[in-house]
């Protein structure tokens, strides 16, 4: 399943996941031995879209057994639930339109300053700091006429996102998984952060979408980790685990995060291909803990 399905699917029936009995859950969340203790160098967080089959109740619940305080890409009808478990939400979502139809677009420039007008003081008031935008397609755009445009745009809600405590991050992707996107590199994406000119806006910075797209990991987030807001993870290739089965040695990318002193949150947005996921996100939360 692709976030963008999950996403879309889960707009349309709240949660998106009423149709999972308890019974098909509990097939899923297996007994499991507990996280070992972490460092505490690292805010763990997971995408809960990643595992879709099992209802988010009884995710925050396994999230709960493992000690994990955080999820990402959760909207305003989900947030009740976290509060019940005492989840953060790392990442909110709900005021975008779509992947495709973003901020680079004057034509959906209306509707997206009303959704974030709206959204942004919903964030706030629920004690939560990251609301997730996205650039949107080229569509024959330019990318300096993409960057001005978004530009234009974002400068009508950055000053209550401002006023509000609340950080826009744009996210990272690469073209072979969103053709055409336009916030594909990062250099692209800290020209539009150098242009907002604001700390309450960053990137996304997805390890997964940009080793596909430009590699160099370690020295991108050396260089430029000031420009990015929170971080994803995946195995490349297939955004699978992200053990020794993939390219990535994610120890040293992630001493390089907690080497340039960051703060927020690394989610890990991997698609299980395990028969026990639970287990490869219990995996995977002892890969990142450096």
């Amino acid at each position: 399943m692709k976030r963008r399905n999950f996403i879309s699917k889960a707009a349309l029936t709240g949660i998106g996941l009423s149709q999972f009995s308890n019974l098909h859950a509990k097939s899923l969340v297996q007994e499991f031995t507990p996280l070992r203790p972490l460092k505490q160098n690292i805010n763990h967080s997971v995408c809960h879209w990643c595992y879709s089959d099992i209802p988010l109740e009884e995710f925050l619940q396994t999230l709960v057994r493992l000690g994990i305080t955080a999820v990402d890409l959760m909207g305003p009808e989900q947030w009740p639930l976290l509060k019940k478990y005492n989840i953060h939400s790392a990442m909110c979502n709900g005021a975008e339109i779509s992947l495709t139809k973003g901020w680079n677009d004057p034509q959906y420039h209306a509707q997206l300053i009303d959704n974030y007008s709206k959204m942004i003081p919903k964030v706030a008031a629920a004690g939560y700091t990251n609301l997730i935008c996205f650039s949107g397609n080229r569509n024959g755009m330019s990318d300096a006429e993409g960057l001005h445009n978004c530009v234009k745009g974002l400068q009508q809600v950055l000053p209550l996102a401002q006023s509000n405590g609340v950080v826009l991050q744009m996210e990272l992707f690469n073209q072979i998984d969103h053709n055409d996107y336009m916030c594909d590199s990062t250099a692209w994406g800290i020209a539009l952060c150098q242009a907002l000119g604001s700390d309450h806006f960053k990137l996304l910075y997805d390890i997964y979408h940009m080793q596909i797209q430009e590699g160099d990991i370690i020295r991108t987030i050396e260089q430029s980790h000031q420009y990015f807001g929170h971080y994803h993870t995946a195995g490349v290739p297939g955004r699978h685990e992200i053990d020794q089965t993939q390219e990535l040695y994610y120890p040293a990318i992630m001493r390089a995060i907690v080497g340039v002193g960051f703060k927020g949150h690394v989610a890990q947005e991997f698609v299980p291909k395990s028969a026990d996921p639970i287990a490869s996100l219990i995996k995977a939360f002892e890969i990142c803990d450096v």
